[in-house]
């Protein structure tokens, strides 16, 4: 659900554009579309000579596909990508975009990926795709990490869509862990669920772990308290709460583009 953000958050500048290849006819865009018009626009902070970290998802592919196509074209080179994902791994390397890992590149210069929401503050939820924990290693040691969602994505507070806050934990004993974290939240009328893949077995990460999703009915409060509190329950490996790490978001909308700095 789609919401208007309050007046208090950082500024923004609204821009009334298209990417390369997409119609300027009025005609209704799908969500597909949007994301395509925000990926194209973060494409354009990316400059020759960068380390990138590429993000996961139908999104962030849309960047990784054009990042490709620049490089085809000559108009990017000496690019260095740094995958967050298995899935991420592979497109990039059918595209010929040359990859490296953290320990060779501790500092990038640029992230790009999407988001599952954005609170008012650039706040995120990520890892509905399964791979928050590789993102958030990539995105926490790039000096700018740029986000592209379009506008369903906006939400008053993290877990206000209703749907997942992802939570990724060892398999060993896990449902401790998930009613762990669900007692954790029980305030917020929090359910913890395990994940599971299309087979009806547990969902199992590029780590080897399990993914417990919160569901929660309110707002649940000081997100850094609540980032804190989830990572000292024994059994959890991260959490899906990007907090203070976003430093550009990209909404692509029906009537255009809207970007917000932090």
């Amino acid at each position: 659900m789609a919401v208007a953000w309050s007046e208090k958050a950082s500024s923004m500048e609204a821009l009334s554009m298209s990417p390369p290849h997409m119609s300027s006819s009025p005609a209704i865009l799908s969500q597909d579309d949007l994301k395509k018009i925000a990926a194209y626009k973060a494409v354009e902070f990316v400059e020759s000579g960068m380390v990138l970290g590429l993000g996961t998802g139908s999104t962030s592919k849309h960047a990784v596909d054009r990042i490709g196509e620049l490089l085809r074209q000559g108009k990017l080179n000496n690019i260095v990508g740094i995958p967050t994902s298995i899935e991420t791994r592979e497109r990039a390397i059918s595209l010929g975009i040359p990859l490296s890992d953290l320990d060779n590149h501790p500092t990038l210069d640029l992230a790009i990926d999407g988001a599952d929401e954005v609170d008012p503050y650039l706040n995120l939820i990520k890892g509905r795709g399964g791979s928050l924990l590789r993102e958030k290693m990539v995105e926490g040691a790039c000096k700018k990490f740029v986000v592209i969602v379009d506008e369903s994505k906006l939400v008053k507070y993290l877990g206000g869509s209703g749907l997942a806050l992802p939570v990724e934990v060892v398999p060993f004993c896990w449902k401790f862990t998930a009613n762990k974290l669900q007692n954790l939240f029980q305030d917020s009328g929090c359910v913890a669920k395990l994940r599971n893949d299309r087979k009806g077995q547990p969902f199992v990460t590029d780590n080897g772990n399990y993914i417990v999703d919160l569901y929660v009915k309110k707002d649940i409060g000081d997100l850094q308290v609540a980032s804190d509190a989830i990572l000292r329950i024994t059994g959890v490996i991260e959490h899906g709460m990007f907090l203070d790490m976003a430093t550009t978001v990209i909404i692509a909308g029906e009537l255009g583009i809207t970007i917000k700095n932090k």
